[in-house]
């Protein structure tokens, strides 16, 4: 049964990878309210929940460095800090939805939605700071704020609606791997 179940996470996370890399295609130029979505945010918050904080955090690492080789898109100026944004997305969702599997499913996924959500932009944040300043660049506060909180705002709601639809809708057809 353990196989079974390693293979199954190993399958949902070539599943979200492989969405990482397409969605973008057909949603990355969508702007709603003048904001972009994010939709490879997508596939690193569902990974970490299904498949758990390990195979979430490769997931959300590799999407986008993978993505920018194969397709030049996101730059890898770009790439490198939404790697580590999403690598923490992946490995704190997966983290406390396991950690509070007592808990009711909708308010045990919005918090590790919601955690995942701000630590990975303070990570990624800090990711750009860091790779600006190799650069020679200078990147301040407000354009912190700005490029990770004001700007991706409608895209954090979306996510928050999609996918925990998405999840409820694996669980509620038995198709999770259960820890």
């Amino acid at each position: 049964m353990a196989k079974n179940k390693s293979l199954l996470k190993l399958v949902y996370s070539a599943v979200c990878l492989a969405l990482a890399m397409v969605l973008p295609l057909f949603l990355g130029q969508v702007q709603i309210f003048m904001q972009g979505i994010s939709p490879m945010h997508i596939p690193a918050l569902l990974c970490g929940l299904i498949c758990g904080p390990a195979y979430g955090a490769a997931v959300g690492f590799i999407a986008p460095l993978l993505r920018s080789l194969i397709f030049s898109m996101p730059p890898m100026a770009v790439a490198i800090p939404m790697a580590f944004e999403l690598a923490v997305y992946g490995l704190v969702a997966g983290l406390l939805f396991k950690a509070l599997k007592k808990m009711n499913f909708w308010p045990r996924t919005y918090i590790a939605m919601i955690a995942a959500m701000l630590l990975g932009r303070i990570v990624g944040g800090a990711a750009k700071a860091v790779v600006m300043g190799i650069g020679g660049e200078g990147y301040s506060f407000s354009a912190f704020v700005s490029a990770y909180f004001v700007g991706t705002s409608v895209g954090m709601v979306l996510h928050l609606i999609i996918v925990p639809l998405i999840l409820f809708a694996l669980y509620r057809a038995k198709l999770l791997p259960d820890d």
